[in-house]
């Protein structure tokens, strides 16, 4: 089985299996250096290795994913990476490539277009503004080499303040990648084609990726078009100091079908909403980004990281009315940020000591203006917000005995949040600022059972202070600003593998957390101007939730045959803990369990073929509970071949034509305002092939 999220299970625990044969004598406990070779260096092997181990040292939920299983199946998102990753609610296929994501009940509101609640990072540098939204963020995953996503407070290993955690994206380069073209399409007018050069001269080494992606969509006014270019280039000074200067640059145009009213839906339910083809509701995103990273091997026991990014985005976005008279909002504005890492790495007897501080500075010029069918009016409100924000973090993970090991830690947050709106017709101004401080605590513990299998607890506290977006969106409507969101999370689970007879064998991951929060903002469609939304903080509310990871491969026989299961399960419990207004109420968005998986069968020759298959949950469209959405069964199926050399695949989604809601637009009660929903793929079949040179 290929699928990292398996692979870099046995890897990590393979990983542990020293540790857990440590004598019980203080001086047997200490850590061997780790040390490798030049040329595992230059590769990919090193990388990974340091990433499973960077996950056998967390007491909580932590997936590896690589790129190059991806390459399988049709992957044009986030959401299509993050598919059998537990824990992550994703809605995609109705906006393109942009996605919604929801991870341990993170940004269940109104407002997806803000994507909070993640931080998104790439070589470990931010991509994620500064006060914590990810709105224009169109991160490619085939542009990674790999991606390590750490669900909740796990991902303090990142230094990250949210309450979902943290992905973050590793880019590929020349030394661990093949020259490659890929091309791939089918259904709803995709085509996606990229290409990847590069090479190596001594110490010097550069790749770049060049893509193209259009895509007419299965809605109506939901075509996309995409370009992008990524590059890296590296410089191996000597033999312990390597820096790497890394280029990014999208130019995204996308069309917004928007969300239907449940008639709406019933009628068609792949018509764009009646106001947004008149309107012409665009998402046109220019952005280009420059990072550099400098690696020290100080000695066999440390390692020290310094690197610094700079981001520029240019947002043309009308999305309110503009097709008749009345209120209309079209949104033209720069975003810039600026961040800095510095991370330090020092194994110390049996401690594993991990310090480090990320800085962060976005701001965002421009104005909200009017506008006729997208073309740009006058303006309204002039817009200059700014923020920063600081995140110092330690860490110890401490092999005091014999399959023992105690992860502890802190981290010190600390950010300003300034929102400037002057309305151009009174000259009268909204400026909520303020300033966000917190110290948050984390405990845990790894317990080796066996060589290839573990428990593992941990107790902290989560964070995460409001965004720019949601300042804007207080349903206060003044210079107040709302309070940061925080709360304390238990979490307890089981990672391992063991063998099914001589050439078996299954594996598992499964965590349960519960976590009481205060303050958690939640925002909900503004009745008295359509397509806006407002925010507030809900004194109390709990989210709670089992993930689930399971899977297999069982021989056949001879040529290499096998049967490869894997399910990823999810139930989730987020709920308002006795609030004035809505009770014990569900949260809504997140379904209560969904369920994902495939059975492939796999040939010694590189043939592979099975079914995948998804079981979602009923779950709620407003606070209230009024609105129910209809859970829904999908079937699919994926075929192909895989040398190394090349790759070719065929794909069939949805072969049952269901019709189903993928993405929900959060009312307080549809009773009064009813929920927005948006349809998800209808069956569609798609084709890929990889050629390395």
């Amino acid at each position: 089985m290929r699928l990292s999220t398996r692979t870099s299970l046995l890897g990590c625990l393979a990983l542990l299996a020293p540790i857990s044969a440590l004598a019980v004598e203080p001086e047997a406990n200490e850590l061997a250096p780790i040390t490798v070779s030049e040329q595992e260096e230059q590769g990919s092997e090193a990388t990974k290795i340091e990433l499973q181990r960077e996950q056998a040292l967390t007491p909580g939920g932590v997936t590896l994913v690589e790129a190059e299983d991806l390459t399988e199946r049709n992957v044009v998102s986030i959401g299509d990476m993050l598919r059998y990753v537990p824990g992550m609610w994703t809605g995609t296929g109705s906006t393109g490539d942009d996605t919604f994501i929801s991870s341990r009940g993170s940004n269940l509101d109104a407002v997806a277009y803000d994507g909070n609640g993640i931080k998104l990072m790439v070589d470990g540098l931010p991509v994620t503004a500064a006060d914590g939204n990810n709105h224009n963020s169109f991160i490619d995953p085939l542009a990674a080499r790999y991606a390590v996503i750490a669900r909740g407070a796990n991902a303090l290993t990142y230094g990250a303040s949210t309450l979902g955690g943290a992905i973050n994206f590793i880019s590929p380069t020349a030394r661990n990648t093949d020259n490659q073209i890929y091309l791939s399409g089918g259904s709803h007018g995709t085509v996606q084609s990229r290409i990847t050069a590069g090479g190596v001269e001594g110490d010097l080494d550069g790749l770049v990726t060049v893509e193209q992606r259009s895509y007419d969509g299965f809605r109506g006014h939901q075509e996309q078009q995409r370009g992008s270019v990524y590059a890296n280039t590296g410089w191996q000074i000597n033999d312990t100091v390597e820096n790497r200067f890394y280029f990014t640059y999208v130019d995204n145009d996308q069309e917004l079908p928007g969300s239907l009213t449940q008639a709406q839906f019933d009628d068609d339910p792949y018509q764009a909403n009646p106001n947004n083809i008149p309107g012409n509701f665009l998402k046109n995103v220019e952005s280009w980004r420059v990072a550099n990273r400098t690696q020290w091997q100080l000695s066999d026991t440390s390692n020290l990281v310094v690197g610094f990014s700079f981001e520029d985005q240019h947002l043309y976005h009308p999305i309110v009315g503009g097709a008749a008279p009345g209120f209309s909002l079209l949104i033209d504005n720069d975003q810039t940020t600026f961040g800095t890492n510095i991370r330090y790495d020092k194994q110390l007897g049996n401690h594993d000591l991990l310090f480090g501080l990320n800085y962060g500075e976005t701001r965002v010029k421009g104005g909200n203006y009017s506008h006729t069918g997208g073309i740009r009016g006058a303006l309204d409100v002039r817009v200059d917000n700014k923020a920063d924000n600081l995140e110092i973090f330690a860490m110890d993970r401490w092999h005091f005995a014999h399959r023992w090991t105690l992860v502890y830690g802190a981290q010190a947050v600390t950010g300003t949040r300034e929102v400037d709106n002057v309305r151009v017709a009174s000259g009268t101004e909204r400026n909520p600022k303020d300033d966000y401080e917190s110290i948050n605590p984390r405990v845990g513990v790894i317990y080796q059972v066996a060589d290839r299998s573990e428990l593992f607890a941990n107790v902290s506290k989560l964070y995460e202070a409001p965004t720019l977006y949601e300042l804007e969106d207080d349903a206060d409507a003044s210079d107040e600003t709302l309070d940061a969101m925080q709360g304390v999370v238990g979490e307890i689970g089981t990672r391992g593998a063991a063998p099914l007879g001589q050439a078996s064998e299954w594996n598992w991951e499964v965590s349960v957390y519960y976590a009481q929060l205060e303050d958690e903002i939640l925002s909900m469609d503004n009745p008295s101007a359509s397509g806006t939304s407002l925010a507030l903080n809900v004194e109390d509310t709990i989210h709670a939730g089992v993930e689930a990871l399971v899977g297999a491969s069982f021989a056949l026989g001879n040529n290499g045959q096998r049967i490869e299961p894997l399910l990823s399960m999810t139930y989730n419990d987020f709920t308002f803990d006795n609030d004035p207004e809505y009770g014990d109420n569900q949260l809504p968005v997140a379904p209560t369990f969904f369920i994902k998986g495939e059975v492939m069968y796999r040939h010694g020759n590189g043939f592979f073929a099975g079914p995948t298959f998804d079981i979602v949950d009923d779950r709620y469209g407003d606070f209230a509970n009024n609105k129910d959405v209809d859970g829904y069964e999908l079937l699919g199926l994926r075929t192909g071949v895989t040398r190394d050399s090349w790759e070719v695949y065929l794909e069939g989604r949805n072969l049952t034509d269901e019709v189903y809601v993928t993405n929900v637009s959060v009312s307080n009660d549809e009773t009064i305002n009813p929920v927005g929903i948006q349809a998800g793929e209808p069956r569609s079949v798609y084709a890929g092939v990889r050629f390395d040179f």
